[in-house]
């Protein structure tokens, strides 16, 4: 991958995580959370594994800010 590709899969990475916590919120805020809301994270939490398995297979893994 080129840097640019690399900087692109971060940045996709970041609005997953966003989205992640966003339905996270909501979810913990719901008295009762719809079975499509945990469809819904799933479904993000698998996008972040491949991001994350794409970098990893390019030789740049994520790494948080502040590491």
């Amino acid at each position: 991958m080129t840097s640019d590709e690399i900087e692109t899969m971060n940045l996709a990475r970041a609005s997953l995580a966003r989205q992640r916590g966003a339905l996270a919120r909501r979810i913990g805020a719901s008295e009762v959370a719809a079975p499509s809301a945990a469809e819904d994270l799933t479904r993000i939490l698998l996008a972040i594994e491949a991001v994350d398995r794409a970098l990893v297979d390019a030789g740049r893994p994520y790494v948080p800010a502040g590491h």
